[in-house]
Parts: C-alpha cells; sequence; structure tokens
C-alpha cells in the first residue's frame, strides 16, 4: 500500500468511527421506545440497499486482479456485509411475559399487517 493509499484508508476509517458515534447516539438516545429504534434499523438496511446498489455497483472490478483482490478480501475480512434481521421467535422469546398476557386478542386482531401474518414461527 503505497502512502496515498494509506492516508486515504485512515480517512475513511476516522468516517466511519464518525458515523459510528452518530448512529450510537441516535440509538442511545431512542433507548426505551422500540417504534424509534426499528425506525433507525429500517433507515440503516435502507443505507445498506442503497450504497450495495449504487456506488459499489459502480465501482466493481473490471480486469481479473482486482476481482481476486475484492474475492481475497471478501473471504478475509468476514464474507458479504448482511444486516440480519431478528427471527420471530427470537423477539418472542425477549419479550416480557406481562406482553404475552392478551395474546388471544391480537391474535384475532384485523390490526395484523400482512407482513405479520405471513412470518413463520
Amino acid at each position: 500500500m503505497n502512502n496515498k493509499q494509506s492516508v486515504e484508508s485512515e480517512n475513511l476509517s476516522d468516517q466511519l468511527q464518525i458515523i459510528a458515534r452518530a448512529v450510537n447516539n441516535v440509538a442511545q438516545a431512542c433507548q426505551g421506545d422500540a417504534i424509534a429504534l426499528l425506525g433507525l434499523l429500517r433507515h440503516l438496511e435502507q443505507l445498506h440497499r442503497d450504497i450495495r446498489d449504487s456506488a459499489f455497483q459502480e465501482s466493481l472490478p473490471d480486469n481479473r486482479q482486482k476481482l481476486y483482490s475484492l474475492l481475497k478480501d471478501i473471504e478475509s475480512e468476514g464474507g458479504w456485509p448482511y444486516i440480519e434481521r431478528m427471527r420471530l421467535k427470537a423477539f418472542l422469546a425477549i419479550l416480557p411475559p406481562s406482553a404475552m398476557e392478551d395474546h388471544s386478542e391480537a391474535e384475532n386482531s384485523d390490526d395484523l399487517l400482512e407482513s405479520d401474518r405471513s412470518l413463520s414461527w
């Protein structure tokens, strides 16, 4: 890595740390507000999608050596970036018992979203 690449790498690292602190500050400010935290998670997921579908795809390698370097980095640094969603069973397991007391009414409610009905248990 030459000096210019080293400086760019340090600058990127600094910028990513600033972003991480900002996201953590927002998460702390939303502590206790599940709706706000869910909104934050959705926003991060959308950012991931936007970056992947635009800037990342536009910067894909145009020769074998660059492709090899990219694949080697993906393999050595933990694979493809993935934003994992919480499984419904795990979500229900961490709910306090009081949240499940009146579950029979919720099961029959027309207020459930279609996406909620299609979730697998």
